[in-house]
């Protein structure tokens, strides 16, 4: 079973030059691919956030376009609710001292988050996009009582806290962080792929529930539900699909309580797949090289080890003091003084002892693309009669949802994936509707309560 998500196009096409003008599918909606509505509602989100003392012009602004734009996407473009959200982000990360959180963290502690939540592979799908993976099993109910009994007893860094938070999931957050302050930010150097004028704010995962009973989720449900409204509620728009892989048959008993834990565009961006699904669906959105091998794919990854560089870093990435891969621990970008560079550092700390390291360094490759006046205030009427895009809906009246398919650069299934894709793909099933010019979606089979890899 799988599902779709915001009313794009089936996996097989994502690679199409077409999604840059179909207002549902990615690019659209990331900087530098903005109709004229969505150019208005960001201009506007600045002038309300530096009305109320939250947002800075700069230069350098103290938030990029990129990461307002994720507030926006969020809430449908409503900028009054943008604003709610980003303000409540806000005091939150000030409460709990989130920079403090990440610069000071316990290497050790940072590591055994690590261990036990989404890990990057060290590779990314066919739109550049990190690919991280995530094994439920490992957290069975004694692991993690272990681990917010530790967070709550232990001093893990020097940030405060606001009391209301948790305290045994903070050291969760500084997972988040690395997503958006170092591996993002990487992703989008790495101008090898499709949209390279688009920077990189989201990520893929392929979360694996195999072996995982009924009562594990069950005891799981507390502390998953708190670390899954956290993360929706400030990392927003960080997450492009979730893969669950290994659904048992018991599934839909844990969807009701499940569901509730998400708003609408989360949990449209979850595939459940079936096992006969699962490697044509994956090759469809990322490289079988980088798929690791437990799912079909060529990647010697094992879930808990440090990602695998990959080879098309080769002749971009300077590695620094005898490193030759990323290591654990917070990782930032800094610019290096008198070079058109970036600097990978490593922060954190050693039994108190803050440290600081240069990992490696790499040219700071990325360049907003320029669009003209026309460009970026193109309606969406326009942008979809340029579009090659063919659709029809038909209603399935026995099941009460609705089927889209799609096809792109006037080609068939059969001309562009292999049938086992096709059949996996033709599944990908939505209710759909539209709402100011975005399309969100309601899952008709069970995501899982695993979802906590981004939100």
């Amino acid at each position: 079973m799988t599902a779709d998500f915001e009313g794009s196009a089936p996996a097989g096409r994502v690679m199409s030059s077409n999604s840059a003008t179909n207002p549902g599918i990615f690019p659209n909606g990331h900087l530098g691919h903005l109709n004229g509505t969505q150019e208005e509602a960001l201009e506007r989100f600045k002038v309300v956030l530096a009305e109320k003392g939250l947002w800075k012009a700069g230069p350098p602004a103290s938030h990029d376009d990129q990461t307002l734009l994720r507030y926006l996407r969020a809430r449908r473009w409503i900028v009054d609710d943008a604003l709610v959200q980003f303000k409540d982000t806000e005091e939150w990360r000030a409460a709990n001292n989130i920079d403090t959180l990440y610069q000071t963290i316990e290497l050790e502690a940072y590591e055994q988050s690590r261990r036990l939540y989404p890990q990057w592979t060290g590779r990314r799908d066919r739109r550049g996009i990190p690919l991280y993976v995530f094994e439920i099993r490992t957290l069975d109910s004694k692991t993690i009582a272990n681990y917010e009994k530790q967070g709550a007893n232990s001093t893990f860094s020097q940030a405060k806290t606001d009391g209301k938070t948790p305290p045994g999931l903070l050291r969760l957050f500084a997972l988040y962080e690395n997503l958006t302050r170092f591996n993002q930010p990487f992703c989008t150097q790495l101008l090898d792929r499709e949209h390279a004028d688009v920077p990189v704010t989201m990520s893929t995962n392929i979360v694996d529930i195999s072996g995982v009973g009924l009562k594990q989720f069950w005891n799981l449900k507390g502390h998953m539900q708190a670390a899954s409204q956290l993360a929706t509620a400030h990392y927003p728009e960080t997450l492009d699909r979730i893969f669950i892989i290994g659904a048992p048959i018991f599934f839909s008993t844990v969807w009701g309580w499940v569901k509730r834990w998400f708003d609408p565009i989360t949990v449209s961006k979850i595939f459940v797949l079936a096992p006969h699904e699962v490697k044509p669906t994956l090759e469809a959105f990322i490289d079988p090289k980088n798929i690791p091998k437990k799912y079909g794919g060529e990647l010697d990854y094992t879930f808990g080890q440090l990602g695998i560089p990959d080879p098309a870093w080769d002749g971009v990435v300077r590695w620094e003091k005898g490193y030759n891969s990323f290591p654990s621990g917070p990782l930032l970008w800094e610019d290096v003084p008198g070079e058109d560079r970036l600097a990978c550092v490593r922060l954190g700390a050693e039994k108190g002892k803050t440290q600081r390291e240069v990992i490696c360094t790499l040219p700071k490759a990325f360049k907003l693309a320029e669009k003209t006046t026309e460009e970026a205030t193109q309606p969406d009427s326009v942008a979809n009669t340029a579009t090659e895009t063919t659709a029809t809906t038909t209603d399935d009246v026995s099941e009460g949802t609705q089927t889209t398919e799609a096809t792109l650069d006037g080609t068939t299934d059969e001309t562009t994936q292999t049938d086992g894709a096709a059949d996996a793909l033709e599944k990908l099933n939505i209710n759909s509707e539209k709402t100011n010019g975005t399309t969100t979606a309601e899952v008709t089979t069970m995501p899982t309560a695993t979802a906590t890899a981004a939100a």
